[in-house]
């Protein structure tokens, strides 16, 4: 008789509170590993069936802590990334969004210079971004030069930038866009399908 089989085995024991990570949780074959005649005895199988559940779920529980130590796979556990770095945790946001406000600390961690400043940019414009200062006037300009438009997290970044700057500069942003020239090779029937907006950013 094969694991699974058995009254036990289609119970699904501990389907249903697998703990961190716990979707991932699969039971371990443990009935193969010992020796023959005891595996068609019902009360081994349920023995095996309960450790090998549990099993199942301390593997599972450590694949799932692991990957909350490196940001980029952290899920339930970027309330911890956010907390080391002064971050208020928003479980409403995407992990993305939440990632790119960790990642931007990150970047920007230590003295705010200009070179800084351009790291935050461009880890939240997913792109090249510029920094021009205008010292004189105690402002700056971030100009977004590897992407077209208006950043999808263009709030978190201007939260970033108001954590890492200095109180007393101002800034703003700059966008790129496309002027009519760009839109020489562009046709009237591949214009006509699509909206102001998107020609603006093609």
């Amino acid at each position: 008789m094969k694991y699974g089989e058995g009254r036990y085995g289609a119970a699904g024991y501990g389907l249903s509170d697998a703990g961190p990570g716990g979707d991932d949780a699969r039971p371990v074959d443990l009935l193969s590993r010992i020796p023959p005649q005891w595996r068609g005895s019902e009360e081994m199988q349920a023995l095996q069936g309960v450790m090998g559940w549990q099993a199942g779920r301390l593997r599972a529980w450590f694949d799932g802590f692991a990957r909350q130590l490196a940001l980029e796979t952290a899920t339930w556990g970027l309330v911890y990334w956010e907390r080391a770095f002064g971050l208020e945790s928003d479980a409403g946001k995407t992990y993305a969004f939440r990632r790119e406000r960790v990642k931007a600390k990150l970047r920007g961690a230590g003295t705010t210079t200009r070179q800084a400043l351009v790291n935050v940019a461009s880890a939240f414009a997913n792109g090249e971004a510029e920094v021009i200062v205008y010292p004189e006037e105690y402002r700056f300009v971030i100009k977004f030069v590897g992407v077209k438009g208006v950043p999808a997290n263009i709030k978190g970044l201007e939260e970033a930038v108001v954590e890492a700057k200095p109180a007393h500069l101002a800034f703003s942003f700059e966008y790129l866009y496309n002027v009519w020239d760009n839109l020489a090779a562009v046709t009237w029937t591949e214009a006509g399908s699509s909206t102001w907006d998107r020609l603006r950013i093609l």
